[in-house]
């Protein structure tokens, strides 16, 4: 079982989850928007076994403190504030959601210091802040708090609209869970955060080994344009998960597991060490 940890640095408080022994090299799991460290604890069990398996409660989020302003680069910010902490030295990234636009960011500010990263159902691209497609993705998610309702009510209705076909159940007790606890400050923050956000001339300048993880019923980040986003990479390998949706860690996570496997082990000297 991952055990939960606090650690406080000069800039911040962060709540997270780890697995594996703290010298090994490190493999550190971003959460989406509606997630939470504990959503990672299966890949956690997994790959503790031969690595410091480490998910982060992102900032604002479970025992995270908030941050004063809220933005993909803040919380790239952030994200370098927590791997030195925990003292990852060319860690593996895998960010979902906007985890991985986190990692987009962080890659820009420090383009050498990961030995390889995972975009798992993300974007390079939220596009516009004020055009209309945008507008209206922020207001069929915050309208309905701003009408009353709250996190806990909206849970089961929100993962639903998330997940494909045949998800496992206890993959989404979990899903729900995390949803339903998200405090409603920091759903609304990281909401507005993805206005703006745009990193798709960064792509071509990635040089580290890199997954691209899709699933073929996701609606939020659809598989044609993730692929299309892969292509932009280069070297990286793309991979889309038949009928699964946004939450795939949850919904399938022996195919995630899998396809994470698969990718460390095409790349062996990044994980030399930790195997």
């Amino acid at each position: 079982m991952p055990a939960s940890q606090i650690l406080t640095t000069k800039d911040g408080r962060f709540g997270y989850e780890a697995s594996g022994a703290p010298d090994r090299q490190a493999l550190v799991f971003l959460h989406g928007i509606g997630g939470a460290a504990r959503a990672w604890r299966g890949q956690l069990d997994h790959f503790g076994v031969h690595f410091h398996a480490v998910a982060w409660d992102m900032p604002g989020y479970g025992h995270s403190a908030r941050l004063d302003a809220v933005s993909i680069a803040t919380l790239a910010d952030a994200l370098q504030d927590f791997l030195t902490a925990i003292e990852a030295k060319q860690p593996i990234l895998v960010g979902h959601s906007i985890g991985g636009m986190i990692v987009q960011d962080w890659l820009t500010k420090h383009p050498q210091a990961a030995a390889a990263v995972v975009l798992a159902q993300t974007s390079p691209a939220f596009g516009k802040a004020d055009g209309d497609w945008q507008k209206s993705f922020i207001d069929a998610r915050l309208g309905p708090l701003d009408r009353g309702a709250t996190m806990a009510l909206l849970a089961p209705d929100l993962v639903k609209e998330l997940v494909g076909e045949d998800p496992d159940l206890a993959g989404m007790d979990v899903a729900r869970s995390c949803m339903a606890s998200v405090p409603e400050a920091s759903y609304r923050a990281s909401m507005l955060a993805l206005l703006g956000f745009d990193r798709r001339q960064a792509l071509q300048d990635l040089n580290v080994p890199t997954l691209v993880l899709s699933g073929s019923k996701d609606r939020n980040a659809p598989a044609p344009m993730m692929e299309k986003m892969a292509s932009f990479i280069p070297g990286a390998r793309y991979v889309e998960l038949q009928g699964a949706g946004h939450l795939v860690n949850l919904e399938r996570p022996g195919e995630f597991n899998a396809a994470l496997d698969s990718f460390l082990n095409a790349h062996a000297t990044i994980t030399a060490e930790a195997r």
